[in-house]
């Protein structure tokens, strides 16, 4: 029966994920986002090939469709399985939201990287976990203006965070792999960047060239 309640937290999940808010706005704008800049339907991109207004709808919608299915699932799906812990339940649902962003199904599988998805997940399961994934983010964009070492920072925060805020909850070791899986797959979705940070040609915020 828990397998049950499980499935349909994933299946809520990618479903809010796939709704892909930089391709919609693209469109609006008699683009294919997908095709300009970086390729990736993301707030990064929509900021340097659409302008701030779109990067900001754009990143509020990525936001809130995470955000909006891990309430669904923390307030109305896991009072049903009490056995099951809500905070688990919640990362399984917030997980499978940025997997549909990534990969949304009536895209072919090409969305974006899940940064924002992911952000406001921690904040929606832990306003803590959110706050301090809002500072480093916000602190090394000023420092560095390289939103790919902002963004893999804060996944790689995730799983720490995690450990102080929940590491003695039941289920621990679960939730922590849940949490190691956002790390995985957002430092797998960055591996261009991360060649790019190796070489030595990233582009910063501020710089008008697409990357």
């Amino acid at each position: 029966m828990n397998l049950i309640y499980v499935l349909i937290s994933m299946i809520l999940g990618y479903g809010f994920g796939c709704f892909q808010t930089a391709y919609f706005i693209g469109k609006m704008n008699q683009i294919d986002i997908r095709e300009h800049g970086s390729g990736n339907a993301g707030t990064t991109n929509a900021l340097r090939t659409l302008g701030k207004g779109a990067a900001l709808c754009t990143f509020l919608g990525d936001a809130l469709k995470g955000m909006i299915a891990v309430w669904i699932v923390r307030f109305f799906i896991a009072p049903l399985v009490p056995e099951l812990n809500p905070t688990f339940l919640s990362l399984i649902t917030g997980f499978f939201a940025v997997l549909g962003h990534n990969f949304p199904f009536f895209l072919n599988f090409k969305g974006g990287k899940g940064i924002a998805t992911t952000a406001a997940i921690t904040m929606a399961i832990d306003w803590r976990m959110g706050l301090i994934s809002l500072i480093i983010f916000v602190t090394l964009c000023v420092i560095t203006r390289y939103v790919s070492v902002a963004s893999i920072t804060l996944l790689i925060a995730f799983p720490i965070t995690m450990t102080i805020f929940h590491g003695k909850e039941k289920g621990y070791i679960s939730m922590l792999l849940v949490a190691f899986c956002y790390t995985a797959l957002g430092i797998y979705r960055h591996r261009a960047n991360i060649e790019r940070l190796k070489n030595g040609t990233e582009n910063r915020l501020g710089t008008k060239k697409n990357v």
